[in-house]
């Protein structure tokens, strides 16, 4: 077991994004956003494997069919080819009725020392969801910058593309501290103390601050004159970040 971590919703909020994926050369291991980690042996391209004590089905992609009876044919044939076929991508699911947690890798911006290609990393993060009709859910990470690996873009199975708003926590005081400046019931200006800039770590480990505040619809192929003015959700966090 280790430290579930803190995720984009706070401390005690779970989030599918923070799904993760070691590889190990004698073994793989599944941190869920339960703070579980989950123990497999090592996959061929297709391969699957089922953990009992936590009810979990772990597969290689590498692939196009499951052998027939299989438990997971079904709903793994219903999968996109690409996603199949490619022996670099991981699923894990945890009912034969779905959904695939598909774990793949993000890009980022390499480094002026870095030799290109550069080598797949050694772990996966979540990169996207498919359901048993294989619709799909992809998410994009941010490959820069203080938001590096984090998701900021959704592409759902109709094409409608969704951005997450994402914030630090030094964003959030410093927009406290001016509003606190510019209200009339404030008798005086917000302290630094009482909103910090960064946050301290929790038992589950350490805290990089970074919150969802909110979530915008910015394409929509069948209404794509008639995006909404507003988020379609916002979120509002404590000084000590909390949902």
């Amino acid at each position: 077991k280790t430290p579930a971590p803190v995720g984009v919703f706070g401390p005690g909020w779970k989030a599918p994004s923070d799904i993760r994926l070691q590889l190990r050369d004698d073994g793989l291991i599944l941190n869920d956003n339960g703070g579980r980690s989950i123990h497999f042996e090592p996959l061929l391209p297709g391969e699957a494997v089922y953990s009992r004590s936590e009810s979990m089905w772990l597969v290689r992609g590498g692939k196009a069919a499951q052998p027939d009876g299989h438990t997971l044919a079904r709903l793994w044939g219903a999968l996109p080819p690409d996603i199949r076929l490619s022996p670099h991508l991981y699923l894990a699911t945890n009912s034969a009725q779905g959904p695939w947690w598909i774990l793949g890798w993000s890009e980022r911006v390499p480094g002026a020392e870095d030799v290109l290609p550069a080598p797949l990393p050694p772990y996966r993060v979540l990169t996207g969801m498919a359901d048993r009709f294989g619709r799909t859910l992809t998410y994009r990470r941010e490959a820069a910058g203080d938001l590096a690996g984090e998701i900021t873009g959704v592409t759902d199975g109709a094409g409608r593309e969704f951005r997450l708003v994402l914030t630090t926590q030094a964003q959030r005081a410093e927009e406290a501290r001016t509003s606190s400046l510019s209200s009339s019931d404030s008798s005086r200006p917000l302290s630094a103390s009482a909103f910090p800039d960064t946050l301290p770590g929790t038992e589950y480990g350490p805290d990089r601050g970074i919150r969802l505040s909110a979530v915008w619809l910015m394409h929509d192929p069948a209404y794509p004159e008639s995006l909404p003015a507003a988020p379609l959700v916002r979120y509002t966090y404590t000084e000590a970040g909390e949902l």
